[in-house]
């Protein structure tokens, strides 16, 4: 019997789980953010000698990291040079010419990850339709090449003006630069995004290039630890579309890996909720850096043609680097269990963005960290027990957390350290509120009567909270949470999509050309697909991006190959815009691209075994959120609570990764496979 390992690093812990049959182990460790790849080997290591299970049983191990999205926003990736078309040198610096804070007159806008002097503009011109209006200039790409070599660049991006209608120049230009650079891997964007919009193509080649040498290294090195430890299946990566690939695709594209970690989750939220038949559901994922919100309907996330990394502003869309990638919509929150808490200039209690991570951590974790977080708000409260964090890996010191809240929030607003521990969760829990409240207006979604399934380490114990703020149905915390983006790896089908722009007016519609566009998208997909060694009849899933003439955003809709004709394109298109709006449009409609997204199947869940009797339950206190006042409550060992199990709050039930809090006025029910469902009491 063969064995799957699912592994995410996150900011500050990295998670692990084994499957094999029947059984599931789960494992936390903390991230060694120096080198990550350490903290995965050790892990693997460790559970292959506590389950007894030889490494050559492993088939597969399947791999998510925040890595590349860490590098862009630390600005620790690599010496980029970027070389473009004459003209459009400084398009990375323009971006679209206005402020995203448009009253604010000093506002910081993100720096471009190349500096101005290795990018270099070399003659040629390709025109909207892909005729050749300007040779390409090989004699000054040379030279180029040439002033990118005294440079000392380790990465090279190529970004021509419409190189999507017609990719020759840049296809040509790569294979003069690996003449001229043969150590520097190259990125074209024409590979990596072949879309109109040269700004976000331009951006996305350069991160491309920018995080590749670092993913490389590291890929190597990953790949070379598990084959030490004799485990002969492959490696495989999360994608942020929810898809997995290869190492080899991984290396070549490490842009597609942004948001790996919390795609997983995404797809971890999908099949539970197809498991429960929850058609109307929203994942709640957070962990010690960051929480995600994702909205699923019909058992599906939500998906988006493009995502921004490293923002200025946490909440306003423009303030960071533009990616044009098919990705899980997720909105991503600066509030996780090692968010740093603090008293602004004004008086205010203020909690996130940045984050204690894995060093030093919160200061309970009594490894250096002095600054308060919400963790050691929840553990100053009585909402965790010191002894049993982490499956027991180390304890914590109630007596650190309190100090680190008196000093920096008690004594600076004149509060005792319980009160101060009060309002940090009372902040905390509004900031994850307001954005999902603003995520649900971008989204064109409603909370309201919504499930939650909350994942992550911290999400138990927040997610009572957020279900009465937010008016939703209820939320479940699912057995495996605290590990659930490791999970949503091996439930995730081995997927490769690719998109290309194609513009027509469907007026003047020419099915010929659209089938000819679609036939050559679908032979890329397949043979990147391929790459991963998969056998058989890929699911093949088609749309089109579509708006009304003169509309500046337009709108993926799912279209049919074998009825591509102006009429069923327009009626497709408008069904997908009433869906959103309303109401249809007269005027004409814009065809601007096709995807496709070949996959194989998702790896089948398992269904874990539990304890039949629940063990006594022991009294707890812990401060009510509400009242501030202490409760008396009872604490409960979640893998004794047999299905059909129900228990009033306020209480608190723990397992190996989690603690989930049931606080008064809300019911806890146990669901079979030991999933438990809070919801507020009738």
């Amino acid at each position: 019997m063969t064995a799957r390992i699912g592994v995410d690093i996150g900011g500050t812990f990295t998670d692990f789980v084994l499957e094999r049959g029947g059984e599931q182990t789960c494992l936390k460790l903390l991230t060694t953010p120096d080198q990550p790849e350490r903290a995965v080997i050790e892990g693997i290591a460790r559970l292959l000698t506590e389950t007894g299970i030889a490494a050559s049983e492993v088939a597969m191990v399947v791999h998510g990291t925040t890595l590349a999205t860490n590098a862009v926003i630390e600005r620790r990736g690599a010496k980029v040079g970027f070389v473009t078309t004459a003209g459009f040198r400084d398009t990375l610096e323009m971006a679209y010419e206005h402020r995203y804070d448009q009253y604010n007159l000093l506002v910081d806008k993100p720096r471009p990850l190349v500096e101005r002097t290795r990018r270099l503009p070399v003659r040629e011109r390709i025109a909207a339709d892909g005729r050749v209006l300007t040779p390409l200039d090989e004699a000054g790409l040379r030279e180029a090449a040439a002033m990118l070599r005294a440079e000392g660049v380790e990465a090279v991006a190529v970004g021509f003006l419409h190189a999507y209608a017609n990719p020759a120049h840049e296809r040509a230009a790569g294979v003069i630069l690996a003449e001229e650079l043969p150590e520097v891997p190259i990125t074209l964007s024409s590979d990596i995004t072949p879309e109109i919009r040269e700004y976000e193509r331009f951006t996305t080649a350069v991160a491309n290039a920018y995080v590749q040498p670092l993913m490389a290294t590291y890929l190597a090195r990953l790949d070379a630890g598990l084959r030490q430890l004799g485990i002969a299946g492959p490696l495989l990566l999360m994608q942020s579309n929810g898809g997995l690939c290869d190492v080899a695709t991984a290396r070549a594209a490490p842009v597609r890996l942004m948001e790996s970690g919390p795609a997983g989750g995404a797809i971890f939220a999908a099949a539970f909720a197809a498991e429960l038949g929850l058609t109307r559901a929203m994942l709640l994922d957070i962990g010690g850096t960051t929480a995600k919100l994702c909205y699923l309907d019909d058992f599906r996330p939500g998906t988006a043609r493009g995502l921004e990394v490293a923002r200025l502003d946490r909440f306003k869309p423009g303030s960071g680097l533009p990616l044009r990638l098919p990705v899980i919509e997720l909105c991503e929150i600066g509030a996780g269990g090692g968010s740093l808490a603090s008293v602004d200039r004004i008086g205010r209690i203020a909690v996130g963005p940045r984050s204690a991570g894995s060093v030093p951590g919160p200061a309970c974790y009594r490894l250096g960290g002095t600054q308060p977080t919400v963790t050691d708000a929840n553990l100053a409260l009585g909402r965790l027990d010191a002894s049993r964090f982490a499956d027991g890996a180390f304890a914590l010191g109630v007596a650190e957390a309190t100090t680190a809240l008196d000093e920096a929030v008690g004594r600076p607003l004149g509060i005792a350290a319980a009160e101060a521990a009060v309002g940090v969760i009372e902040v905390v829990n509004e900031n994850m509120a307001r954005a999902a409240r603003e995520h649900a207006i971008d989204a064109g979604r409603s909370n309201e009567g919504r499930t939650m399934i909350a994942i992550g380490g911290a999400a138990g114990l927040h997610a009572a909270d957020l279900v009465a703020r937010l008016g939703m149905a209820a939320a479940i915390v699912p057995s495996a949470a605290s590990v659930g983006s490791a999970v949503g790896f091996l439930r995730a089908p081995i997927a490769f999509e690719m998109t290309w722009s194609h513009h027509q007016l469907l007026s003047r519609f020419d099915a010929a050309r659209a089938a000819a566009t679609l036939d050559r998208l679908i032979a890329d997909a397949a043979a990147g697909l391929a790459s991963a060694g998969q056998a058989g009849a890929p699911i093949r899933r088609l749309s089109a991006q579509m708006r009304y003439r003169g509309q500046g955003g337009e709108f993926t809709v799912p279209v049919d190959a074998a009825d591509l004709a102006a009429a069923p394109l327009r009626a497709a298109f408008e069904a997908v815009y009433r869906g959103l709006f309303g109401r249809v449009l007269e005027g004409d409609v814009e065809l601007l691209g096709f995807s496709v997204r070949l996959e194989h199947p998702a790896m089948p869940g398992i269904a874990v075994a539990t304890l039949a009797e629940p063990r006594p339950a022991a009294p707890w206190r812990f401060i009510d959120q509400h009242s501030g006042a202490m409760v008396d409550a009872v604490r409960l060992d979640r893998a004794s609570l047999p299905p059909g199990h129900h228990l009033a709050g306020p209480a608190i039930v723990v397992d190996a990764g989690t603690t989930i809090l049931v606080p008064a006025g809300f019911t806890a029910t146990v669901l079979p496979g030991q999933h438990l469902r809070l919801e507020p009491t009738p």
